[in-house]
């Protein structure tokens, strides 16, 4: 199995729609990834969150990742989203990313019942059993309903080979600093909370999974390479000064405000998907300020 270095800035896609939210506009996507790794990120993520991947169709998930690991071309890692509500449909989603090219792919335990500790490492070793490639864990309660401890992380890391990677979404700074200490530094981990960047850094966060460079990925750039070289006076400055965005598009929710950043950008790709709403007219008029005092 081969390892690929993930480190850095993650940059997370969005899926931009047609009209009425209908079908998938491929060269928006195209453009959009453009933009990404010209601006300087280390990886591509798309079917995340962002990406409203649990709104799409087996058959638009199916183009959307393949066009996507297509499109990106090698140039970065790409880290596909797989997670689905059953096992098998995880299984498909995991083995279609790995046919297509997909260097990684992340595996969010998302369920309708609340799951036993044994059936989430079931989960992850069924999906690690059917695939080459590694997996990144990715532990987000506040989206799947499944709170995954830091010893259920390491358990299910030291039973499947090819978990090999943590994102960590909880907004408990806390669960970074276990996985650094009962991991003995050996489990990279990735912040998945924009409000914790510099925090996750200091704590050793190999890279940062974020939706945020779509429209400022030169300050979270900078922010990275403030923290490698551990200028912690200029990180702090960066990461203050990039906050209150950050802020912004986590309560706004991440598909409608990185949609409506992009299209106040010049990028047109559509709204999100319902029964999720675009923003307001007062939130993109509060959104548009806020990147302006950011350039």
């Amino acid at each position: 199995m081969s390892n690929p270095n993930i480190h850095g800035i993650i940059g997370y896609t969005i899926t931009p729609f047609g009209a009425n939210g209908e079908g998938v506009d491929l060269d928006a996507l195209g453009r959009s990834i453009d933009r990404l790794i010209e601006s300087g990120v280390h990886a591509i993520a798309p079917l995340g969150s962002t990406g409203e991947g649990a709104y799409l169709s087996d058959a638009e998930w199916d183009q959307v990742s393949e066009f996507s690991i297509k499109h990106v071309a090698k140039r970065v890692p790409t880290i596909v989203s797989v997670s689905d509500l059953t096992t098998a449909k995880a299984v498909r989603r995991a083995r279609f990313a790995e046919a297509h090219g997909a260097d990684v792919v992340m595996v969010l335990p998302t369920s309708y019942w609340k799951l036993t500790e044994a059936e989430i490492l079931a989960h992850y070793r069924a999906i690690g059993d059917s695939i080459g490639v590694p997996i990144m864990l990715y532990n987000n309660p506040a989206t799947s309903g499944t709170d995954m401890s830091v010893d259920l992380i390491l358990r299910i890391v030291n039973g499947v080979e090819n978990v090999t990677m943590v994102k960590e979404s909880t907004g408990d700074i806390q669960r970074m600093h276990r996985l650094q200490l009962l991991g003995e530094g050996q489990v990279p981990f990735y912040n998945g909370c924009n409000p914790l960047a510099l925090e996750a850094f200091a704590a050793g966060a190999a890279g940062w999974c974020t939706a945020a460079p779509n429209l400022i990925a030169q300050l979270n750039l900078d922010l990275y390479e403030a923290t490698l070289s551990k200028d912690l006076g200029k990180a702090r400055e960066l990461f203050y000064r990039q906050l209150p965005l950050l802020d912004f598009i986590l309560k706004g929710g991440l598909p409608a405000t990185i949609k409506a950043g992009l299209r106040a950008t010049g990028l047109e790709v559509g709204d999100p998907r319902l029964p999720v709403f675009p923003l307001s007219e007062a939130g993109c008029n509060q959104l548009q300020s806020l990147l302006k005092a950011l350039r």
